[in-house]
C-alpha cells in the first residue's frame, strides 16, 4: 500500500510540473482572468486610462479553484487620471499571479497613455497605449521530482533534475481602442502585441491577446438611478477562445449582475456603490467538467474615486457598468 501511494504521488508531481513548466517548452502560456471585467478597467484594455477623469484606484482580488492543492491566486493594483494637458489619461498597473503557492508567481508593471477624441457632441474616441516589464519566478524549494523519493522515508534525497533558470523578465507593449456615448459603449485591445519571450527551459513566447467587448445602457427610471447593462466581451489568445454574455441590473446604490461563460460557468456578481466608493463580489459556479472539484473562483474589488479641480471644460465620462 506505501508503495502504490507513492506511486500516486509521483503521479501527481508529475502532472503538476506539466501544467506549471509545460508552457515553456511547447505549450503556451494565458493571462489570468478578472470576472469583474470593468471594476479592472485599464487591465482589460488601457484606453480606459483616465475615463473617470479625476483620480480612480482599483483594487482586484482573484482565488481561482480553491479547492485544487495547487490553487491561482490573482492580485491586481491600479491608478488613473485625465490630465487635460496631455489631452489624455495616463494609467499604472501593478499584477501579481500565483501559482501552485508561490511555485511559479508573475508580476507585472505597467505604464499606459490614452487619447481622448470628442468626435461629436454625443460621442468620443481614446485610444491607448501600454508598455510592461514583467518578471516570472520558478521557486525550485516547492518542487518534487520522483528520485527525490526514498520508498520508506519519503521525499529526502537532493534531485538531479536540471532548471536552466528560475527567473525570466521582458518587456511587453500592447494597446487599445475605445468608443463611448451616454447610451453605448465598445472597444477593442490587442495585449502582447511583440510577443515575447517568458520561457523558463527555452524559447516560450507569451501569444497576443485580442479583446472585443460593447454594451449598452437601458434606463429604467429618469436621470439614470435604475438601469439595465446587457454586455458581451470576446477573446482570442493563440487557438484558445472565450465568449461572456452578461447583464447588470443597477438600483440605486446596489448593483447585481449574471454572466455566462461558454461552456465553462456562470457568474453571480453584487456590489454597491456611491459617488466615491465601489465594493464587489463575485464567484463563477463551474458548469464544465470540473464541476464539484474546484469550488468555483472568488473575486473581490474595490475602487476609490477621488475628488479633483473643477474642470475647465466639458469632459465626457464613459457610462459603463462599474463591475
Amino acid at each position: 500500500m506505501r508503495r502504490l501511494d507513492y506511486f500516486f504521488m509521483t503521479k501527481k508531481v508529475a502532472l503538476f510540473l506539466l501544467v506549471t513548466l509545460g508552457f515553456c517548452v511547447e505549450l503556451k502560456a494565458q493571462d489570468p482572468q478578472f470576472t469583474q471585467f470593468y471594476a479592472n478597467p485599464t487591465y482589460l484594455n488601457p484606453a480606459f486610462a483616465g475615463t473617470a477623469r479625476c483620480p480612480r484606484i482599483c483594487l482586484n482580488y482573484r482565488n481561482q479553484w480553491p479547492n485544487l492543492s495547487g490553487t491561482y491566486v490573482t492580485y491586481s493594483a491600479s491608478y488613473d487620471q485625465h490630465f487635460d494637458a496631455l489631452a489624455g489619461g495616463i494609467g499604472i498597473l501593478v499584477t501579481t499571479d500565483d501559482q501552485a503557492r508561490g511555485t511559479l508567481k508573475t508580476t507585472t508593471a505597467s505604464f499606459m497613455y490614452s487619447y481622448l477624441l470628442p468626435v461629436n457632441r454625443e460621442f468620443s474616441l481614446k485610444m491607448g497605449l501600454q508598455a510592461t516589464y514583467f518578471q516570472k519566478t520558478l521557486d525550485r524549494t516547492k518542487l518534487n521530482f520522483g528520485d527525490m523519493i526514498d520508498p520508506r522515508r519519503g521525499f529526502v534525497w537532493n534531485t538531479n533534475e536540471v532548471i536552466p533558470s528560475q527567473t525570466k523578465h521582458n518587456a511587453d507593449f500592447s494597446a487599445g481602442i475605445l468608443g463611448y456615448s451616454k447610451r453605448y459603449f465598445f472597444g477593442f485591445a490587442a495585449n502582447h502585441i511583440t510577443q515575447p519571450d517568458e520561457g523558463l527551459l527555452g524559447v516560450s513566447k507569451l501569444p497576443a491577446k485580442f479583446t472585443i467587448h460593447g454594451g449598452a445602457i437601458i434606463e429604467l427610471e429618469k436621470g439614470g438611478a435604475s438601469y439595465l447593462s446587457p454586455n458581451i466581451l470576446f477573446q482570442q489568445q493563440q487557438k484558445f477562445t472565450q465568449l461572456n454574455l452578461g447583464i447588470y441590473y443597477v438600483k440605486g446604490a446596489f448593483v447585481a449582475g449574471l454572466w455566462y461563460r461558454n461552456s465553462d460557468a456562470v457568474i453571480a456578481l453584487v456590489g454597491l456603490q456611491t459617488k466615491n466608493f465601489k465594493v464587489g463580489y463575485s464567484y463563477d459556479v463551474t458548469i464544465s467538467k470540473l464541476a464539484g472539484n474546484t469550488a468555483g473562483s472568488h473575486e473581490v474589488s474595490l475602487q476609490l474615486q477621488f475628488e479633483c479641480k473643477p474642470k475647465r471644460k466639458k469632459y465626457r465620462t464613459i457610462s459603463c457598468p462599474s463591475f
